[in-house]
């Protein structure tokens, strides 16, 4: 996901990303454990997409995009 497409979000729906997003970790961390993930750097664009959010919510939260 693009920081632009996340920045057009609301926060209520950044909130929402942010959950969906931990979910598919877990579910990807899973996979990886058994041997089932094909390539692990899907873990980590997932993580990147968390950060992203996270940082999105935080300017808001500061007043930053005001």
């Amino acid at each position: 996901m693009k920081i632009k497409e996340i920045r057009d979000l609301s926060v209520d729906e950044l909130k929402e990303k942010e959950r969906g997003f931990a979910e598919e970790i877990f579910r990807l961390r899973i996979r990886f454990a058994t041997g089932q993930l094909e390539s692990s750097s899907m873990i980590a664009k997932v993580k990147r997409n968390v950060a992203r959010v996270k940082t999105v919510l935080r300017e808001r939260e500061r007043g930053a995009l005001s």
